[in-house]
């Protein structure tokens, strides 16, 4: 099934039934989350941490105008350039801009969740340029001709079995049982795409507003690879990942990797503000930052303005409970989970996800993972209001009788007693146990969910016979 939020459950009633994505998301899930409560736990005071990181972002949306013509000129001052995408074509344009300034065939790309939402990769391919993903799981995705399942792993959803056959079959590779050892063929094969690429892409975990620097965080290596060797390297960045100062970066590289894979800190910390300079035997030749809105500024005007901090560390996807059910491919998006279904409709628009905010049971589980304190169920919530509003008269005034109804303690009792007798009538005539299905616009609960039958008697009548004289 094409991706697309709007074919959720459709999508999550597939997963739900799909016994290998179960077993993965299981294992992925259950053992990232606890990692993550293992190391954050570790911490003297995780909340007075997690307060600061929060405080950190706010502040950098506060200023996030003046914070990113600061970027710009500090990338300008140190020998780059500084392009600006209003959406993803215009990101996609100046890319393959740049490719045709340079002559630029063969590209190798670190792991990158805004290069994969601006659809980069088959917009290079139609234009003759061939872009190889090195990160091993986004590599993965790539030869599977799949999407990311996760904002920090992207093949969750898929087991070493599958990877094994998917290796054997479209790089070559010998029957090895150990991860390790397939691990090792797929370095060894794109080595070669390292030594013989002329340029290099990345995203950018934050960039450095004070100093004009991108920092990347990775644990293979391919990101220093990726943008250190060849003699053109591209960064593409959301522009909500500016921070103010080092201060800041010193405050969230401790959340990030804690909360994304449960390390104290990644094996790689790459920071690049620029080309190389003249005494530097490395890097490379030409430095581009494109700073990628797509929604984001208007993400900004709203009041879900507070998703804009988040820090991609998928730490809300692991603890969730839908998530962990239904995996990342449901929902439609380059960004799954609590907070994908926040992303997805403000950025690009309610209407075009509207199930998303309904994909969660509101636990909070999300907020209490967030590393800097996002809340999202509110947000959610907020969502789901915005979306019942463009319902129409007829749901608006059916929601105002409903809410009536409930207010007014005779009316309540007298629907319970009425809805009690309707359902156990009908029961008694099928022999059923449950309503299956109820009629319009009710049967929006049923086709999805059961629906218990109403009690024989009320709490308010059991109160009246046994406990209110005491």
């Amino acid at each position: 099934m094409a991706m697309n939020p709007k074919n959720f459950v459709q999508s999550a009633t597939i997963a739900i039934e799909d016994i290998t994505l179960q077993t993965a998301l299981e294992r992925g899930t259950s053992n990232a989350d606890g990692r993550r409560r293992q190391v954050m736990a570790e911490l003297d005071d995780p909340y007075a941490l997690r307060m600061q990181g929060r405080h950190a972002k706010l502040r950098a949306l506060h200023d996030l105008p003046d914070l990113l013509e600061q970027m710009e000129r500090n990338v300008i001052a140190n020998g780059g350039h500084v392009l600006w995408a209003a959406d993803a074509a215009e990101a996609r344009q100046h890319i393959l801009n740049i490719c045709r300034k340079h002559d630029l065939k063969r590209g190798v790309k670190s792991k990158s969740m805004v290069t994969e939402e601006i659809e980069l990769l088959p917009a290079l391919e139609a234009a003759g340029i061939r872009m190889v993903e090195t990160d091993l799981g986004e590599y993965i995705v790539q030869l599977a001709d799949d999407h990311p399942s996760h904002i920090v792993m992207p093949v969750m959803h898929r087991t070493k079995d599958e990877v094994r056959e998917l290796f054997m079959e479209k790089i070559a590779m010998p029957y090895h049982e150990e991860a390790s050892e397939m691990t090792a063929h797929a370095r060894k094969t794109l080595r070669e795409e390292f030594l013989n690429a002329d340029f290099g892409m990345s995203g950018g975990n934050f960039m450095i507003a004070e100093t004009g620097t991108v920092v990347i965080v990775t644990n293979e290596g391919n990101g220093r690879l990726s943008t250190g060797m060849p003699p053109v390297h591209i960064a593409v960045v959301g522009i909500e990942k500016i921070i103010p100062t080092w201060e800041d970066f010193a405050t969230l590289i401790q959340l990030l990797p804690r909360s994304a894979t449960g390390q104290r800190l990644t094996v790689y910390v790459n920071m690049f503000n620029g080309p190389a300079r003249i005494d530097e035997p490395d890097g490379p030749q030409e430095f581009y930052l494109v700073l990628v809105d797509n929604g984001r500024s208007d993400v900004y005007a709203s009041e879900y303005v507070e998703a804009l901090a988040c820090i991609r560390c998928g730490a809300c996807l692991n603890a969730c409970p839908v998530y962990q059910t239904v995996g990342g491919h449901s929902y439609g998006s380059v960004y799954s989970g609590p907070i994908g279904a926040i992303v997805t409709p403000a950025m690009w628009g309610k209407e075009r996800a509207s199930p998303l905010p309904f994909a969660s049971s509101l636990c909070g589980a999300c907020k209490e993972a967030c590393p800097v304190e996002i809340n999202i169920p509110d947000m959610l919530i907020a969502l789901r209001r915005d979306l019942a509003k463009t319902q129409g008269p007829v749901w608006e005034l059916g929601m105002k009788a409903w809410r009536f109804g409930n207010a007014h303690p005779l009316l309540f009792e007298m629907g319970g007693k009425f809805a009690s007798k309707v359902t156990h009538a009908y029961m008694q005539s099928t022999g059923a146990d449950k309503l299956d299905t109820l009629p319009p616009p009710l049967n929006g609960w049923t086709e999805h969910r059961d629906f218990p039958p109403f009690a024989e008697q009320s709490f308010h009548d059991w109160w009246r016979q046994n406990r209110e004289d005491k």
